[in-house]
């Protein structure tokens, strides 16, 4: 029977714990001899990342790296690829010393053998985006330097280590200030990299390049074939010896090109639709080529097959509507991590043959029916200039509870980080958890997300505190003038660059009542002065402007510059360790707050850097939000702690 109660007082099967149980996430799949190798993060083990490998369909997953060996590494924070075939041996970086180890994953008593050497200071070398050599003798890869304590004090080369474990490195080139994507040509005669320098960002624009191979194993002079200040390479494969299939946007949106070693490009199906997406971890992968023309992309969010005999890009119909990249594909068979309106990020193996599909992460079932599961509403908006504004709706939904008649529901206005990035119409379990109990979600891809092409992407340039927030609100707005919202029980919530729109709105007129910043940049004067880490170090150039000629508007539109102007109350969450937007700021801003007489907390959780990993602040971070918001919107939540907040 069917409870009449108010919005946010329902009752859920789906505690927090249950969400921090599941909240690992899927990455870096590949297909090797008919088998998926994927890696898994574990948040009930500390947020450690197993690699993991699966045979035929229908087969037990298996991990080939126990605890405590942690697949992850933090080549510009974020990490990028961590873990490659050579030689029949699984090649990998540690997260604990950062060193590159290999193992026989066929050799249940190997045990990893470390190929880099002990750095002089702690994660003071890291490694990511590992491949082969062309004979299989070394691992190459990206290094990182820190060169001293300053975060931005950091030096790139690509390198190479013996597979013999005499740890002895080679620089293979160091022609940028960023690189990525070493790459081999199938010869063996040449080598391609992206590079780029700041203060652009990889998106913004980089450069293809492509040198010879000397019979000593060196790099000789490179020369740029793809991308510029203007043009982004995301993705880049050797096709045969004289020419590579490349994804980049010289017409506004990343197609897929073949370029040949003297420049010279062709786009094998031009069309007004991103095949790519922005490289903010290395080794990223949106195409896998079948054979006989035809290759295996990402459009948008849907799996299709680009044809370059007819130029067209056809969508695959599956189970799993959303697929989010890195594909790879053997005899007819494509891997990668898709997801669903109901079904969160797993490894996915669909054989285009027969269609079969098949789910190859094996997590533990939910612990509530489909029905108490929110159905996303994909919406288009308009922003206060006219231009429109995609958002995902994920209305309340309990079929054990109804509201009283007339009441309109509490809803969340969610911010997607980058701000270079964006939001899709998939389960979300962080979202599932607050409609269950009658609180609804909007995701809003404000301008400057990802998804719709450069254009859409550069509204931010300059605009960032503008434009995201004006895009936010309007979504807020509209949905309470549609009558599907409560107006007065508006809130705003996002982590990273959705924590500063979150912490900007919040210190600004706005719709909203409260608003929750997790992870936020706060200090933007701090951030632009190298207060953070050095990939992102010179963002703020294009989002906001040189901070040299800038400084005004900069100041304008930090918030750690206007607590005092705080429209209601906040509540902060910051990992401890964080390197990309440092707890020193966050924490000063909550201080600025004291005595202000506006409703506050916050909560620093120890061991987390950018991003919560561990179970348990992913369960202590929602208890917390939860009983924000309903001290603020005026709602008991069943069975949450009471979260204390100052004034």
């Amino acid at each position: 029977m069917v409870k009449i109660a108010s919005y946010g007082t329902w009752v859920s099967p789906l505690a927090a714990q249950d969400v921090a149980a599941a909240g690992g996430s899927v990455q870096w799949v590949d297909l090797r001899d008919g088998e998926t190798w994927w890696a898994e993060s574990r948040p009930d083990e500390g947020g450690r990342v197993a690699l993991m490998r699966s045979g035929a369909p229908g087969g037990q997953p298996r991990q080939v790296l126990a605890a405590p060996w942690n697949v992850r590494n933090r080549v510009h924070e974020y990490g990028g690829r961590p873990w490659a075939f050579v030689d029949g041996k699984i090649v990998f970086t540690h997260w604990v010393d950062q060193r590159v180890y290999v193992i026989d994953p066929d050799d249940e008593a190997a045990t990893p053998s470390p190929l880099s050497p002990e750095p002089a200071r702690e994660h003071g070398d890291r490694y990511a985006d590992l491949t082969a050599s062309p004979d299989g003798a070394e691992v190459w890869c990206v290094r990182e330097t820190q060169l001293s304590d300053a975060n931005v004090n950091v030096r790139r080369e690509l390198v190479a280590l013996p597979l013999d474990g005499s740890q002895q490195v080679r620089v293979l080139a160091a022609s940028h200030h960023f690189m990525s994507a070493p790459k081999p040509s199938p010869d063996g005669r040449h080598v391609a990299w992206l590079g780029w320098n700041h203060p652009a960002m990889p998106w913004d624009g980089n450069e293809l390049c492509v040198a010879e191979l000397t019979e000593d194993g060196t790099i000789g002079e490179h020369r740029v074939i793809a991308g510029g200040p203007a043009e982004s390479v995301c993705q880049h494969r050797w096709e045969s010896p004289d020419s590579l299939l490349v994804l980049a946007d010289p017409q506004g949106w990343w197609n897929l090109h073949r370029i040949t070693l003297d420049g010279a490009a062709t786009n094998l199906a031009l069309c007004e639709e991103e095949l790519g997406g922005p490289l903010w971890r290395l080794g990223g992968s949106w195409f896998a080529p079948l054979g006989n023309g035809r290759h295996a992309i990402v459009r948008g969010t849907a799996l299709a097959v680009l044809d370059e005999r007819s130029g067209t890009v056809t969508d695959v119909e599956t189970d799993l509507p959303v697929w989010l990249g890195q594909l790879a594909a053997e005899d007819g068979v494509v891997v990668g991590i898709a997801a669903g309106p109901h079904t969160e990020d797993v490894v996915a193996r669909l054989d285009l043959a027969t269609g079969e599909l098949d789910e190859l992460t094996t997590t533990e079932p939910l612990p509530l029916d489909v029905a108490y599961l929110p159905t996303p509403q994909e919406r288009i908006f308009t922003s206060p200039d006219g231009e429109r504004i995609p958002a995902f709706v994920y209305p309340p939904t309990n079929p054990d509870f109804a509201a009283p008649e007339g009441e309109l529901p509490p809803y969340l206005v969610h911010v997607h980080g980058g701000p270079t990035g964006d939001v899709v119409g998939t389960l979300s379990l962080n979202f599932a958890y607050f409609t269950s109990r009658g609180i609804g979600v909007v995701a809003v891809n404000y301008g400057g997300s990802t998804g719709y092409g450069r254009k859409f992407r550069e509204r931010l340039r300059g605009q960032w505190g503008v434009v995201d927030v004006q895009d936010c609100a309007a979504v807020a707005v509209a949905l309470a003038d549609e009558g599907s919202a409560d107006r007065a029980r508006l809130a705003i919530r996002g982590g990273s660059a959705g924590g500063y729109t979150t912490a900007a709105a919040m210190t600004m007129p706005s719709p909203f009542a409260c608003g929750n910043a997790m992870f936020p940049a706060i200090d933007m004067v701090a951030f632009a002065s190298g207060e953070t880490h050095d990939f992102e170090s010179r963002y703020l150039d294009g989002l906001i402007g040189p901070l040299a000629t800038s400084r005004e508007i900069y100041l304008e539109r930090s918030p750690s510059e206007r607590p005092d102007k705080l429209t209601g109350p906040i509540l902060l969450l910051q990992g401890l360790e964080d390197e990309v937007c440092p707890p020193a700021h966050t924490e000063a801003f909550a201080r600025a707050i004291e005595g202000l007489g506006i409703r506050h907390a916050y909560i620093g959780f120890p061991g987390e850097q950018h991003g919560f990993r561990r179970a348990e602040t992913i369960k202590a971070a929602l208890e917390a939000e939860l009983s924000f918001y309903g001290q603020v919107l005026e709602f008991e939540p069943e069975d949450v702690p009471r979260l204390a907040l100052r004034t």
